[in-house]
């Protein structure tokens, strides 16, 4: 069994995992049948599995949050009454709202609802502020938005610069709405008060939801720019349900606790509808707390939950506790379990099961665990290929012929994945974005690939492990962060003349901390970095934020085509000792960025902070 990121798999290993593999077999093979499917005129989709659990399993817990649970049965209603007020107002399938609310049922229930009647629900991060958030809401021109309470004042902020119909401007307390629903400020409609004398049977608008129909609108930073809108249509969701949900093969007794952003589609998609695939019930919390997971684990009485690699971190950042395997949860699905605590954690916290899976919001290849290894993203059954990847260049190394070149085993490649009936490109909002995100003749003339990105390593039997992603995005916090988006928004402030962002490593965290290198039109003794910090609050998502600036004293060191030297910048990142410019960092904590010495430095790179 592969252990760390420089063994591959063997046929041996494969070998040893048939014997677990084939009591799952015949559920997995219905499952992958599901989401390989290309039949286009049979219903299908999310509200097409939630109403099929409803019937198979009517008194089930779909839901548990806080001191609430709702069966499948109550849920289902609930989301029938949505869906039966927004046809009245006239919407239609194919129509987007935005939806804007904190992980709390009524999200979940506003999703499904306008799911029944094909309405596409653009899932907005709701730490989304300023000009991003104006963005990504006129980015789809929705017909209506539908805000939780914690979420408003962000909206009211920029309503000035929507273009968005103020009669279509839903609200929802932030409290149990079905017994509260609470008066809506000036301006707003009360969706819980709207909702309240609407049928509560199924529309048969769900049975009217196809493969290619849209489902969601989840925002990926891409590989430059503002957040772009990746289609996510009912197909895809159904390679999750069957591709993910039948493999973690979860039943009726099972509770899958999550705690991730419902607007990202690793809790949305992958933990849902595994979920959904099983008839069990899903514990969602509003954020997430490391000090109060386990105690949560055990409150829902859950087997199973979802992660991301900051997720798993923080919690075995947290003391060691004898009650630390004193739960059912032996399984987990998510993404980014990094290989240097895989092993401490499983035993720490009694995993036995790492559902680590790949995937993009907006690409055409994934992968999955379904072999139970440690220190990979899994299997793919779909099309694709790791190609050689010139990182100064920033682009595929083609042979003499104009052809792509495999890697061999074991080495590094850019994932590609072709572009197929089965496997196909739904891509984003903006067509010109779309092209971009496309490699034509890679192997043979005509053949179309998309370009996911993301450096894999090719381990043998059609495994990968996750390496770093390329260009102009970087991981941090779990989220995709766009260097362009954030240079946009720094050089706007007063006194900065340029700006150069690019992700570090730090010492025992997950992916890279975002890094800004100023040129500046004053001295930086001199410069305002209280007001700037306040100012990147206002536009920025949390994540967003650089943690380090660095302050170029000359002018910034570019390619021969005027590109900048960031390859460079990455390897020198935060390290006083390979720099003489001054190094500025923003603390976890601390409301402005302070100068960075050599102590400070230290107990950076020894863990003492925790970012």
């Amino acid at each position: 069994m592969p252990t760390s990121h420089a063994d591959v798999i063997s046929p041996l290993d494969v070998a040893r995992k048939i014997p677990g593999l084939l009591r799952k077999a015949p559920r997995m093979i219905k499952g992958l049948m599901m989401a390989n499917s290309t039949d286009t005129n049979t219903p299908l989709g999310l509200a097409w599995a939630f109403e099929k659990s409803t019937q198979e399993h009517p008194h089930g817990i779909a839901l548990y949050y806080q001191d609430q649970q709702f069966s499948y049965s109550q849920f289902n209603q609930w989301a029938n009454r949505i869906a039966h007020h927004f046809l009245a107002q006239g919407l239609k399938k194919g129509d987007v709202a935005v939806v804007l609310i904190e992980n709390r049922p009524e999200l979940l229930v506003t999703v499904l609802g306008l799911a029944k009647i094909g309405v596409v629900s653009a899932l907005v991060n709701t730490s989304q502020t300023g000009k991003v958030l104006t963005h990504s809401i006129n980015l789809v021109e929705p017909k209506a938005i539908i805000v939780g309470a914690e979420c408003v004042q962000a909206v009211t902020d920029v309503e000035a610069e929507l273009t968005l119909d103020s009669t279509q401007r839903y609200w929802l307390a932030d409290a149990p709405t079905l017994e509260k629903p609470g008066r809506a400020p000036k301006g707003w409609r009360s969706l819980a008060k709207e909702i309240a004398d609407c049928p509560n049977y199924n529309p048969p608008t769900t049975q009217k939801n196809f493969r290619p129909d849209g489902l969601f609108y989840v925002y990926t930073s891409g590989t430059t720019g503002l957040p772009k809108a990746a289609v996510f249509n009912n197909g895809r969701w159904m390679k999750a349900y069957g591709g993910f949900g039948y493999t973690f093969n979860l039943n009726a007794d099972d509770v899958l606790y999550a705690t991730l952003p419902f607007y990202h589609a690793t809790a949305m998609v992958v933990c849902w509808s595994s979920v959904l695939a099983g008839n069990a019930g899903i514990a969602i919390r509003r954020k997430f707390s490391a000090s109060e997971f386990w105690d949560d684990i055990r409150h829902y009485n859950a087997s199973a939950f979802g992660y991301v690699g900051e997720l798993c971190r923080y919690l075995l950042e947290k003391p060691a506790s004898e009650n630390d395997s004193q739960h059912r949860a032996t399984k987990m699905v998510g993404n980014g379990l990094r290989p240097s605590i895989w092993g401490e954690f499983k035993t720490r916290f009694g995993v036995e099961e790492v559902a680590e899976l790949y995937a993009s919001s907006e690409g055409n290849v994934g992968f999955t665990n379904i072999f139970n290894f440690d220190n990979t993203v899994g299997f793919s059954p779909m099309p694709y290929a790791m190609v050689k990847y010139d990182k100064e260049a920033e682009a595929p190394v083609r042979d003499s012929k104009g052809s792509m070149i495999k890697v061999k085993r074991g080495e590094i490649g850019l994932l590609i994945g072709e572009i197929t009936d089965k496997t196909p490109f739904d891509g984003y909002t903006d067509s010109v974005k779309n092209a971009g995100s496309l490699f034509t003749d890679v192997f043979k003339k005509g053949d179309k690939y998309f370009n996911t990105g993301d450096l894999m390593r090719e381990i043998g039997f059609r495994h990968a492990q996750f390496v770093d992603r390329t260009g102009d995005t970087f991981r941090w916090k779990g989220e995709n962060v766009s260097t362009t988006e954030i240079e946009q928004t720094v050089d706007q402030f007063d006194g900065v003349i340029e700006t150069v962002v690019y992700g570090v490593e730090i010492p025992n965290t997950n992916g890279r901390a975002g890094m800004a290198q100023l040129r500046l039109d004053k001295d930086h003794n001199a410069f305002d970095f209280v007001n700037m910090c306040e100012y990147l609050r206002r536009e920025l998502p949390a994540y967003a934020i650089p943690v380090f600036l660095r302050i170029n004293l000359q002018a910034m060191e570019t390619t021969g085509t005027f590109k900048h030297q960031k390859n460079k910048l990455k390897d020198q990142k935060y390290d006083l000792a390979q720099q003489d410019n001054p190094v500025y960092v923003l603390l976890p904590g601390e409301s402005t960025y302070q100068l960075l010495t050599a102590d400070i430095q230290k107990g950076i790179d020894n863990g003492e902070y925790r970012f």
